[in-house]
């Protein structure tokens, strides 16, 4: 079927990843400087986990004094890992927690080191607390300028949905929205869907800060402690209380996609999906070596943590297959290897917490290599957020603005000089 007479959507996944964050932070920069809009006003929804939330988040974070346009460009947010990185992640204070697994491998660690590893292994939250807090102020998810869908996975279980059925009664065992007895941990999608689809979605937004729905997010196990926080729903009576850890734990642009995006776009629209990576790390494993590694072994940050690699890949690689057939053309990817290869050995470091002057500017020229290895098709998708944006804003003195905007960058694009 056509899809020149749909209505179109965009949506954008942020990949999760630390301090490599400043990878999709460079390419949008770029995005940005080559169409003179932002964005938020080219894009209609923004997903993804971690590092991911704290750039949507704040890219769609309305200013303050014109809560109509955003606050922040996304070139300020290659700025805010450059100044706060080291803050958030200061150099050797994880070193230690990194050789626990292959210490007692060893047999070397005393029970007491294990407890004390144990208890001082986070990096403290407080300095990224004090980053995220200066860059949302008091915004709050409804604030959003586009639909922002923001993952956290909850560990506590007392906490999930109970789906009532008719007929239940006080002494029926309670269910979970999907009629499982469980007392385990579940995904939650904190969302503000801004085009209300399906209809009456946009008035269930979870009261909550962009501060606490991001520093869930961002809690990854082992880096930082998890992130206790609440939200009131206005379908529910009670607020709400979580205990959260990093949503890279499940979200993946294939499980956004299925569980969180397209439930959100109606049938008869057309959606265009971008994805910005952050390095893929995954390694393989030959058999020997993951025979030799034992129980231990296989979760030992000395062999690259290799089965909590695969806990982290497994889902996306089942399902970007058919991810990816489905959206056909509609589907930009902009990622690649940050493994050292043979030809190109100045790859940036896989480790999430490398703040150091010289990762950060390996980091920038990675970006520089996905943009340039995807020239024309990044030269496409700049076309087409400018068209996407001229055909949202056809009326008003802002939509005049920025059609001027992007008509100067159409034309600039087929060769034409400025007006």
């Amino acid at each position: 079927m056509s899809t020149k007479n749909k209505k179109t959507y965009i949506a954008l996944f942020n990949y999760g990843g630390g301090m490599r964050g400043l990878v999709p932070a460079h390419i949008m920069a770029h995005i940005e400087e080559q169409t003179g809009l932002r964005m938020a006003e080219m894009v209609d929804i923004f997903a993804g986990p971690s590092t991911g939330a704290i750039l949507n988040a704040a890219i769609t974070r309305p200013h303050p004094d014109n809560p109509s346009i955003p606050f922040y460009k996304a070139r300020h947010l290659v700025k805010f890992y450059e100044r706060e990185g080291l803050k958030i992640f200061p150099p050797d204070s994880f070193r230690d927690f990194r050789g626990i697994l292959h210490d007692f491998n060893n047999r070397t660690l005393k029970v007491s080191q294990l407890n004390w590893l144990f208890r001082h292994g986070h990096y403290d939250p407080s300095h990224l607390g004090r980053a995220l807090q200066a860059l949302y102020g008091d915004s709050k998810l409804s604030d959003s300028l586009c639909s922002l869908i923001i993952p956290t996975y909850n560990i506590d279980g007392e906490q999930l949905e109970v789906a009532e059925e008719k007929g239940d009664t006080a002494d029926t065992p309670a269910r979970t929205v999907n009629n499982f007895i469980d007392e385990g941990g579940h995904a939650v999608w904190l969302k503000h869907i801004r085009h209300n689809y399906p209809a009456g979605i946009a008035q269930k937004t979870p009261d909550v800060s962009l501060y606490d729905a991001v520093m869930a997010s961002c809690a990854a196990p082992t880096y930082f402690p998890c992130h206790h926080f609440t939200a009131t729903y206005p379908d529910h009576r009670n607020t709400i209380s979580y205990s959260a850890i990093d949503g890279v734990i499940f979200d993946n642009p294939c499980i956004s996609y299925l569980g969180a995006i397209r439930r959100h776009i109606p049938a008869d629209s057309n959606l265009i999906m971008i994805v910005l990576g952050t390095g893929h790390t995954n390694r393989s494993v030959k058999k020997e070596d993951w025979n030799r590694y034992g129980a231990l072994g296989v979760v030992d940050p000395v062999n690259d943590l290799p089965l909590i690699n695969i806990f982290f890949h497994a889902s996306e690689s089942a399902l970007m297959y058919g991810f990816s057939e489905e959206m056909g053309n509609n589907l930009f990817v902009f990622n690649k290897t940050m493994l050292a290869q043979p030809f190109n050995p100045g790859m940036p470091s896989p480790q999430i917490d490398d703040a150091s002057p010289e990762n950060l500017k390996k980091l920038e020229n990675f970006a520089h290599e996905i943009m340039e290895e995807n020239k024309k098709q990044l030269d496409r998708l700049c076309h087409l957020l400018v068209s996407h944006r001229t055909q949202k804003t056809s009326s008003g003195e802002k939509g005049k603005t920025l059609m001027g905007r992007g008509k100067r960058y159409l034309q600039l694009l087929k060769g034409a000089p400025k007006e």
